[in-house]
C-alpha cells in the first residue's frame, strides 16, 4: 500500500506566509492596516524601489516606469498601468509635452510649472503622499515623479476598456427610459446628472473602506437631504473594513440596520431615472465602482412593491396595476399556508364540490398533504434558480421543462395532486409581479414558515405567524426609518400608496414613483 512513503501533492500549509482566509480571522471584522503616511521621496531611485516593492515589477509587467528628461534636462519618470491608461494621452499631452517644453525662469518650481504650463489634460492635480501615488496608478491615472521634487503630479489618463450603456435588464418597462447604471462610476454619475441638471446636486467621492481601493460615489441633494441621515451613512460607512467589495450589494449587507432579517433595507436598483427620482425625493443613493446597480436608502415595504412605470402610465391604469400588485404578493405569502389551515383543520369552511374535488385529485397521491405543498414549493424555487443560472435561451427552456413537462409528470404518476400543483402555479405568478427581487426571495421564506405553521395549528397558527412577522417589520427599520412607515407608526405621506396620485407639479412625480414622502 506504500504507506511508507511521503505524499508528494501539493499541500497549503497554514503556518506559510500568504495563507488565504480560510486558515485564519473566521470571527470578527478584519484588523484595518495602518495607512501609508511616507512622503514621496525625491530621489527617483527610491522611487523606483519603492514601486518595485509595491506591484512586484520583477514579474509584474504591467506597470510601466517611462524614464524622460523634463524639459530636456531634468530626470523624470512616468508611472502608469498599461492596459488602465491612455496611451496616446500620455504620449501627446504628457511626454511629448514635458520633453518639448522650456525651462521654467528661476525661483519657480518645476511642479507648479508643469501643471500650470506644460501638461494640458483637463484632470490634473498635485500631492506630497506616496500612498495617494500608488492609489491614482491603480485607478488608472499617471503619475510624474521628477528628481529632486518632493512633490508628484496626478493626471487624468483612465482609458480601459468597458461596455456601453445597456438597457435595463431586471427592471424593463415598456414605457420610460431604458438605460441602466454601468460599471464605471464616472459614467453612472454622468446618467444621474443628465436628469438632475440642479446645482446643489452632490456627488461625494471616497474610499469603499476596502484594500481594493475600490470608490464609491455618495449622492444626494444639498439642503434637501436629512443632515442626520447624511452623517449616519458617513459614520457607517466608515466602519466598513473589508478585503474586497465587489458590488453595491455587498455594501448594502454590511451598512444596514439587521443583517439577520430576510427583508431587504435598501433597495438595488439599476434604473438612472428611479435613482434620480430616490435623490429628489431626500434619500441618499450610493455608486460602487464596478457594480452596475444603485443602492438607495432608506427604504420602505411600500417603496419596495412599486415600479418607475407607476409614474409614468395615466393614473387609472398606475392605480390598477398596483392594486393587481398588491394582490398578486397577498397570494404568493398567504395562500398556500391558507388552503393547508382549510384542508388539514378547517374542511366545514370549504364547500362540499370543493372538498370532493380536493379528495378526488389525492386520491392516489401517497404523500401528506403538508410535505407536497413545501415539496412542490421547493420544486419552484429549483426550478427558478436553474433558470436564473443557465445562459438566456437555455433559461427559458428550463423553465418550460420545469413548468409543464415536470409538472404533468408529476401529476400523472400520482406523485402529487392538481388541486396543490394549481395554488404552486398561483403562488409562483404573485410572486413573479413583486418587482424587487431581494424582497421576492424573502417572501419565500414567510411563505414556508406560515404553511408549516397552518399545518400544526390550523387558522390560529396562520394568525400567530402573521402577527409575530408583523411585529418584526414593525420593529424593523431602515437607517432610522420605521419599514412599515407611514403605516406603522402612523405618519403623514404627501402621496396615497394604495392608488396612484395625480401628478400635479415638481416634486409629485418623484414621490409617487418611490412611494413615500422625502425624509
Amino acid at each position: 500500500m506504500r504507506f511508507d512513503e511521503p505524499d508528494g501533492r501539493f499541500e497549503l500549509l497554514e503556518t506559510e506566509g500568504g495563507a488565504p482566509s480560510f486558515f485564519h480571522g473566521r470571527k470578527g471584522a478584519p484588523v484595518p492596516e495602518m495607512p501609508d503616511e511616507r512622503g514621496i521621496d525625491p530621489h527617483l531611485k527610491e522611487s523606483r524601489r519603492r514601486l518595485a516593492a509595491a506591484f512586484f515589477t520583477e514579474v509584474n509587467t504591467d506597470l510601466i516606469q517611462r524614464s524622460f528628461r523634463f524639459c530636456g534636462q531634468v530626470s523624470a519618470m512616468a508611472v502608469f498601468l498599461n492596459g488602465m491608461a491612455d496611451g496616446t494621452e500620455i504620449s501627446d499631452f504628457i511626454l511629448k509635452r514635458a520633453m518639448e517644453s522650456p525651462l521654467p525662469e528661476k525661483g519657480k518650481g518645476l511642479i507648479d510649472y508643469a501643471l500650470e504650463r506644460v501638461f494640458s489634460l483637463q484632470e490634473a492635480e498635485q500631492t506630497d503622499r506616496w500612498a495617494q501615488v500608488e492609489s491614482a496608478v491603480l485607478e488608472g491615472r499617471t503619475a510624474v515623479l521628477l528628481e529632486g521634487e518632493k512633490r508628484a503630479v496626478l493626471l487624468d489618463t483612465r482609458g480601459y476598456a468597458c461596455r456601453g450603456v445597456d438597457t435595463a435588464q431586471n427592471e424593463s418597462t415598456v414605457i420610460g427610459p431604458a438605460e441602466a447604471f454601468h460599471e464605471n462610476l464616472r459614467i453612472s454619475v454622468t446618467l444621474l446628472r443628465r436628469i438632475l441638471r440642479r446645482a446643489d446636486f452632490v456627488c461625494e467621492f471616497r474610499a469603499a473602506g476596502s484594500k481594493n481601493n475600490v470608490k464609491l460615489a455618495l449622492c444626494y441633494l444639498g439642503g434637501v437631504c436629512s443632515e442626520a441621515l447624511l452623517q449616519e451613512v458617513r459614520r457607517r460607512l466608515s466602519k466598513v473594513q473589508t478585503d474586497v467589495l465587489l458590488s453595491a450589494g455587498t455594501l448594502g449587507q454590511r451598512i444596514e440596520d439587521s443583517p439577520l432579517s430576510p427583508v431587504p433595507q435598501t433597495l438595488l436598483t439599476e434604473r438612472p431615472d428611479r435613482a434620480a427620482a430616490a435623490v429628489m425625493a431626500g434619500k441618499v443613493v450610493l455608486l460602487v465602482e464596478g457594480s452596475p446597480q444603485a443602492l438607495v436608502l432608506p427604504v420602505t415595504l411600500s417603496g419596495l412593491l412599486l415600479t418607475a412605470e407607476d409614474s409614468y402610465l395615466r393614473r387609472p391604469v398606475g392605480s390598477v396595476l398596483r392594486f393587481v400588485r398588491l394582490f398578486g404578493a397577498s397570494v404568493s405569502v398567504f395562500m398556500p399556508a391558507y388552503f393547508l389551515a382549510l384542508a388539514f383543520h378547517h374542511q366545514g369552511l370549504l364547500s362540499s364540490d370543493i372538498l370532493s374535488t380536493v379528495i378526488a385529485s389525492r386520491k392516489l397521491v401517497f404523500l401528506p398533504m403538508g410535505a407536497e405543498m413545501i415539496f412542490l414549493l421547493l420544486v419552484f424555487q429549483l426550478v427558478r434558480e436553474a433558470g436564473i443560472r443557465v445562459p438566456g435561451a437555455v433559461g427559458q427552456t428550463v423553465g418550460i421543462i420545469g413548468g409543464l413537462i415536470l409538472g404533468q409528470a408529476a401529476v400523472s404518476a400520482n406523485f402529487v395532486s392538481t388541486v396543490a400543483l394549481i395554488i404552486v402555479a398561483l403562488t409562483g405568478l404573485g410572486n413573479f409581479v413583486i418587482p424587487n427581487y431581494d424582497l421576492q426571495l424573502a417572501v419565500a421564506y414567510y411563505r414556508v414558515g406560515l404553511c408549516l405553521l397552518a399545518i400544526s395549528g390550523g387558522l390560529l397558527g396562520l394568525s400567530c405567524g402573521c402577527m409575530a412577522a408583523l411585529i418584526l417589520l414593525c420593529d424593523q427599520k431602515s437607517f432610522g426609518v420605521p419599514f412599515l412607515s407611514p403605516f406603522a407608526p402612523k405618519t403623514v405621506a404627501r402621496e396615497p400608496l394604495f392608488y396612484r396620485g395625480t401628478v400635479r407639479g415638481h416634486g409629485t412625480a418623484e414621490d409617487d414613483m418611490n412611494g413615500e414622502a422625502p425624509l
